[in-house]
C-alpha cells in the first residue's frame, strides 16, 4: 500500500499548492508576534514623576522653564539613599501656598534651609508622564509599587500559552488541523479587541490570558498544517521559513507602532487583520495525513486529487482506488506518556524543554 509521502513524489512535494498554503499560512505566523512581544510597545514606560498639585499653576505665574520646574519641584534622584525617589515621591509641600518665593522656592519660603530635610511623601495625586503617547503603563499608573503589575500582564498571556499548547495539540488530533486553526483564530481575533477596549487592569488581564490561550494554537495549527501537505525533504525548510514569517513580524510590529503610539489604537490595529484569516475556511483544505488518521480515506483522496489539479499534475491510475495508509499501519491514540516512551524521544522533548 502506498503512503501519501509516496503519492506527493507524483503529485509535488512543494508545487504550486503547497506554495499558496505555506504562503497564506505564514501571515499567522507573522501575526503571532504582536501578542508574544506586544509588552514591549503595550508596557512602555516612559520617564515619570510625581503629579505635585499647585506646581503648574506656580510654574505659570513664575514664568518657569520645564528645566527650572523641575529643578524646584522634583526630589533628587537617589536621596538618603532612596532609589528613583525622583519617580516615586515629591516633597511634602503646599505648591498652592502664595508665600512660595520664584526663586528656589523650597529654601528660601519652607523654612526648611535645605531640600534634604524636607520630607517626602508617595505620589498620592499621580503621576506626569513625559510621553506624547500611551500605555498601559500611563493609563493605569503601572509604576512605582505597581511596576510588577506590567510583568504580570505578560505573565498572564505566557501562562496561556503554557496551557494552550497543551490542549490545542489534543484538538488539533481529536477534531483536526484545519478546524482548530480557524476556531483558534476567530477566539485570539475576539480577545485581542476586548484587551483593546478592556475598562480596567482586571479585564484587560483576563482578556489577555485568553488570547494566550488560543494563539499558540493556531500559530502551531498552522504550522502543522504546513508540514502536514508537503514532502520529507521540504518539511525543514518550510517549517524553518515559517518561523522567520514571525521575525518578518517583528520588524512590520516596529514600524506600526512607531506610527501609532497609543496603545489601545496600536492593540486594534494588529489585531483586526487577523479577522480576515477567516476566510481560510474555504481557502484551506483539510490535511490529509490527519484524515488518514481518521480512517476518512475517501475525503483524503479527494483532496489529493485537488492537490494533483492545482499543481498540473495527474494522478497515476494505480493510485485512484486505493486506500492510503501511513506507514504504522494503526491508529494509536495519542498520550502524555508518548512525549517520554522510547530513550529517542525522551531526548527530544528533554532538549526542546531546556530550549524553551
Amino acid at each position: 500500500m502506498p503512503t501519501l509521502d509516496d503519492i506527493l513524489e507524483h503529485i509535488g512535494d512543494f508545487d504550486l499548492f503547497q506554495k499558496q498554503v505555506f504562503f497564506v499560512l505564514c501571515f499567522v505566523s507573522a501575526a503571532f508576534s504582536p501578542i508574544y512581544v506586544g509588552v514591549v510597545f503595550l508596557g512602555f514606560t516612559p520617564e515619570h514623576r510625581c503629579l505635585s498639585p499647585g506646581v503648574a499653576e506656580m510654574s505659570s505665574r513664575c514664568g518657569w522653564s520645564l528645566e527650572e520646574e523641575l529643578n524646584y519641584t522634583v526630589p533628587e534622584q537617589g536621596r538618603h539613599g532612596e532609589s528613583f525617589s525622583s519617580q516615586c515621591r515629591r516633597y511634602d509641600v503646599d505648591w498652592n501656598t502664595t508665600g512660595l518665593s520664584c526663586i528656589n522656592p523650597l529654601e528660601n519660603s519652607t523654612g526648611y534651609g535645605n531640600r534634604s530635610s524636607i520630607p517626602l511623601t508617595p505620589c498620592q495625586d499621580g503621576w506626569v508622564y513625559d510621553s506624547s503617547g500611551s500605555s498601559i503603563v500611563t493609563e493605569f499608573n503601572l509604576v512605582c509599587e505597581d511596576s510588577w503589575k506590567v510583568d504580570l500582564f505578560q505573565s498572564c498571556v505566557n501562562a496561556g500559552f503554557l496551557l494552550g499548547s497543551v490542549y490545542v495539540g489534543y484538538i488539533a488530533d481529536r477534531f483536526g488541523r484545519k478546524l482548530c486553526l480557524i476556531v483558534t483564530i476567530l477566539v485570539s481575533a475576539t480577545s485581542g479587541v476586548l484587551v483593546a477596549f478592556a475598562p480596567s487592569y482586571l479585564w484587560m488581564m483576563i482578556f489577555r490570558f485568553l488570547q494566550g490561550l488560543v494563539s499558540k494554537g493556531s500559530w502551531a495549527a498552522g504550522y502543522i498544517l504546513i508540514t502536514e501537505v508537503v514532502g520529507p525533504s521540504h518539511r525543514k525548510t518550510v517549517g524553518i521559513l515559517y518561523q522567520a514569517a514571525f521575525s518578518v513580524g517583528l520588524l512590520l510590529l516596529d514600524g506600526v507602532a512607531y506610527a501609532i503610539p497609543h496603545w489601545r489604537w496600536l492593540q486594534l490595529t494588529v489585531t483586526l487583520p487577523c479577522f480576515l484569516f477567516l476566510l481560510y475556511y474555504w481557502c484551506l483544505p483539510e490535511s490529509p495525513r490527519w484524515l488518514i488518521s481518521q480512517k476518512q480515506n475517501d475525503k483524503a483522496m479527494k483532496i489529493v486529487d485537488y492537490i494533483a489539479k492545482k499543481n498540473g499534475k495527474k494522478l497515476p491510475a494505480c493510485f485512484q482506488k486505493i486506500n492510503l495508509e501511513e506507514e504504522d499501519g494503526e491508529n494509536l491514540s495519542p498520550s502524555f506518556m508518548d512525549l517520554v516512551r522510547t530513550p529517542q524521544i525522551r531526548k527530544h522533548t528533554f532538549i526542546l524543554m531546556y530550549n524553551w
